[in-house]
């Protein structure tokens, strides 16, 4: 990844932030990007964070943010199914709106589990 490849994806992955459930900041990002926590996977018209999460009985290549052209995502699938082969994951995850479900059943994306979360105020 470039500085201009962030530059121009920047705005994608800052539109998708507040579907995070603010877990973090457009710096957040970059710096989780500058220390390899994060991957860029950059489109002409959309952009994907990745990263790997090791659980003890598998491992997968999670898609954490996505924005952009839905079509261009789309046509990541290939990609990243091989990507996910070569980084010995047996899963690929997303996260994100409901939306997800539906934009990528038919890529053999399935609804797994159902997130929920609330906010604990310190006393």
């Amino acid at each position: 990844m470039t500085q201009s490849d962030w530059e121009r994806c920047r705005p994608w992955i800052e539109a998708a932030l507040p579907y995070a459930g603010g877990t973090h900041t457009i710096e957040d990002i970059e710096a989780e990007i500058g220390r390899g926590q994060l991957a860029l996977m950059a489109g002409r018209e959309s952009a994907m964070l990745c990263e790997i999460r090791n659980y003890p009985r598998l491992r997968a290549l999670h898609i954490f943010l996505a924005g952009g052209d839905l079509k261009e995502l789309r046509s990541f699938n290939a990609m990243m199914d091989n990507a996910a082969r070569v980084m010995e994951c047996s899963r690929i995850s997303i996260g994100g709106r409901h939306g997800w479900e539906r934009a990528l059943s038919d890529l053999g994306y399935r609804k797994r589990w159902t997130v929920l979360s609330k906010e604990i105020a310190n006393e």
